[in-house]
């Protein structure tokens, strides 16, 4: 059979599967073609309330990279939440500039914390060498700024670690240089409660003064 046959197979059973145990069977046969074509119908299961099936078509949609980052962000118009979810934490794995807005958008607006601790990592690891740095940099820093004083730990504790990885950026301004390091100062004095985000925001002064 054909690549493409073998992908009408697959994609097939995926339509017909109607439990989870079959959806996910349905799921990985699809992901393991790695067949790019797949990435429209793996999408449209991060839909389907399944966190068991979405967690095997996120793996497959990450694996075939940043090619598909266009339909994620098209697939954003659903008012699914917990397919937005999901795409989430695929555009930040991807590391792809033109996620930004939606890695922004999470962070101020998602009600769940993994989600914006998602889209927090994101904005660390975010590869803008070849974007308009200067301006995406600015909106990427602005929102670690904004993680760092989230009302959940996990967040905070995701916005030191991007705060470490930003600051050393020669583009920044000495403004953000500043406003970031003060940050990282809160979150590792006491007026952070929890003791984990003080050992990370701690980690990062430490290895940012000795870079």
């Amino acid at each position: 059979m054909t690549a493409d046959a073998d992908l009408a197979t697959a994609l097939d059973a995926l339509d017909r599967a109607t439990d989870t145990a079959s959806l996910v069977i349905a799921a990985q046969t699809v992901v393991q073609l790695h067949n790019p074509k797949a990435a429209p119908s793996l999408i449209k299961t991060l839909g389907y309330n399944n966190p068991a099936v979405a967690a095997v078509a996120t793996k497959g949609l990450i694996s075939l990279g940043n090619n598909i980052v266009p339909q994620l962000l098209e697939s954003l118009d659903t008012n699914n939440y917990g397919a937005r979810a999901w795409i989430v934490k695929i555009l930040a794995t991807l590391r792809d500039p033109r996620g930004l807005a939606v890695l922004l958008k999470a962070i101020h607006v998602d009600i769940a914390p993994s989600v914006r601790r998602s889209a927090t990592r994101g904005l660390a690891e975010l590869d803008l060498k070849n974007t308009e740095q200067n301006d995406d940099l600015a909106q990427c820093f602005a929102g670690l700024l904004h993680a760092g004083h989230d009302d959940e730990w996990v967040v905070r504790y995701a916005a030191a670690y991007g705060l470490e990885q930003r600051l050393p950026d020669p583009s920044l301004t000495p403004q953000q240089h500043r406003e970031g390091l003060m940050l990282l100062q809160g979150l590792a004095s006491a007026q952070e409660s929890v003791t984990v985000v003080r050992m990370r925001a701690s980690q990062a002064l430490d290895r940012l003064s000795s870079a």
